[in-house]
């Protein structure tokens, strides 16, 4: 497997566009539009808190186990969220997709549909991923149902596994796909994109 390295990645109506302290504004935006820090169970930053998420973001890239994106929808030019590649382990071949969130006008839409394709593509065959996991709270039931419809499989559930913004701690609801499955997943992505 290659090392994950920042890259831009564009296609079926989104730009995922490496993360930087100048996307802060767009970010805080993104997340207003709906709220999405009152969700107790997500990850998504309070305005206050949007430097701090940013800047642990490029942290985790500096370390080498972390790679993130802003989320930009072409049809508007809008940035809409945010998500990235996490836990990187190049031993095993393996990353996690995650700390996923979209402006509420975006849920249900193309966007992470598109997003996902392009984070799976890019992991399977431009870096030589095996798997490629994902993990959400055990709260998070709409999280879930969007891996689910991805076509990843449950693995499980880690319990009392990660703690959560407010301080509480999460089970996490475990997922993954194969390489081997990749082929199948790439071909109902495709499909529902053209839905």
């Amino acid at each position: 497997m290659k090392s994950p390295e920042s890259v831009t990645l564009q296609g079926h109506g989104v730009q995922l566009q490496p993360l930087d302290v100048g996307h802060l504004e767009d970010l805080i935006a993104a997340a207003s539009d709906g709220k999405l820090w009152e969700l107790w169970f997500t990850s998504v930053p309070a305005p206050a808190l949007a430097a701090a998420y940013i800047e642990d973001a490029l942290n985790g890239q500096r370390l080498g186990h972390m790679l993130p994106w802003a989320v930009r929808d072409l049809s508007t030019g809008t940035i809409v969220g945010s998500t990235r590649y996490h836990d990187i382990v190049l031993a095993v071949e393996r990353v996690e997709i995650g700390y996923t969130w979209y402006a509420a006008s975006r849920q249900r839409s193309h966007v992470n549909s598109a997003c996902k394709l392009l984070l799976l593509s890019h992991a399977f065959d431009t870096l030589g991923c095996q798997i490629v996991g994902f993990r959400t709270d055990n709260f998070n039931f709409r999280s879930q149902r969007a891996i689910e419809a991805l076509g990843a499989k449950k693995d499980g559930v880690l319990r009392h596994h990660q703690a959560r913004v407010d301080g509480s701690v999460r089970d996490s609801v475990m997922y993954s796909i194969l390489l081997s499955e990749w082929p199948e997943v790439q071909r109902h992505l495709l499909w529902r994109l053209k839905q």
